[in-house]
């Protein structure tokens, strides 16, 4: 067993920071908590079997929109088995709620920009349709006219061959 003490700083508090870290555990016997400080920064203490704590460490010090950890320092302390799983510490109810509603606020945001780009994208696709059936009906109104101008020009021969075989006295 091993225990790290790691302090996030950067993008971290307001962007659903604790619940990326609490999700990351999920899966692994790791216990500990993560919390927001005072300062900013975010507190994160795990205990656990070495490899675990070690991918852990790289799932969780990332730059990923909204998420930007910009400094990651981590201490390494003897395990103490304190914790029996692992929790976000929540704090003042209203800075929990109001967090909650900026992050809410964030993720629409993220889903309405990418709604706009999908709508462009159908936007496009549907004009690149239009386009193809437009071309289809060009390409069967150009074919047939091409069709119906060879069966003439065959009419016409079958006609004057049809005409010079009942001058040479052959019944057709």
């Amino acid at each position: 067993m091993k225990r790290f003490v790691a302090i996030a700083d950067g993008r971290v508090q307001r962007v659903g920071y604790r619940d990326h870290v609490f999700e990351e555990t999920f899966g692994m016997d790791i216990s500990g908590y993560v919390k927001n400080l005072d300062t900013g920064e975010v507190e994160i203490v795990a205990e656990g079997q070495e490899n675990d704590l070690l991918d852990l460490i790289k799932k969780i010090n990332i730059i990923h929109k909204p998420i930007a950890v910009q400094s990651f320092r981590i201490t390494w302390e003897q395990p103490t088995g304190v914790f029996s799983r692992f929790e976000i510490i929540r704090g003042d109810i209203q800075d929990e709620i109001f967090e909650r509603m900026d992050y809410a606020g964030k993720v629409l945001h993220s889903i309405d920009r990418k709604m706009d780009t999908s709508l462009d994208k159908q936007d496009q696709m549907l004009e690149i349709g239009r386009e193809t059936k437009e071309e289809i009906v060009g390409l069967r109104k150009d074919t047939g006219h091409y069709l119906e101008d060879e069966f003439k020009e065959i009419k016409k021969k079958l006609s004057s061959i049809e005409d010079a075989l009942v001058r040479a006295g052959i019944q057709v």
